[in-house]
């Protein structure tokens, strides 16, 4: 898988603390949001940059409802930190 911006720029923001969650309605709706840890709002992620790096093994998810929350594999975190340097 070739990486754009936007799958390092996700990354790089699991790697630095700030969380990817996948929030679900009763009707099965899902958004995407990135939660900064510094007080900003939630910003609103596209869903297929999350499935695209969890297609490719870098991130994965505890699959709860409503709000799944997504950490960097082993894989992952190589890919962020490296990115960083």
């Amino acid at each position: 898988m070739k990486l754009t911006a936007e799958h390092l720029r996700l990354l790089k923001a699991i790697a630095d603390g700030h969380t990817l969650k996948a929030h679900r309605d009763i009707e099965g709706h899902k958004e995407f949001r990135l939660h900064f840890n510094d007080g900003r709002p939630p910003e609103l992620i596209e869903r297929r940059w999350a499935d695209e790096l969890a297609e490719a093994g870098l991130i994965d998810s505890n699959k709860k409802f409503p709000a799944a929350t997504f950490w960097l594999t082993a894989r992952g975190r190589q890919l962020a930190v490296n990115d960083k340097q």
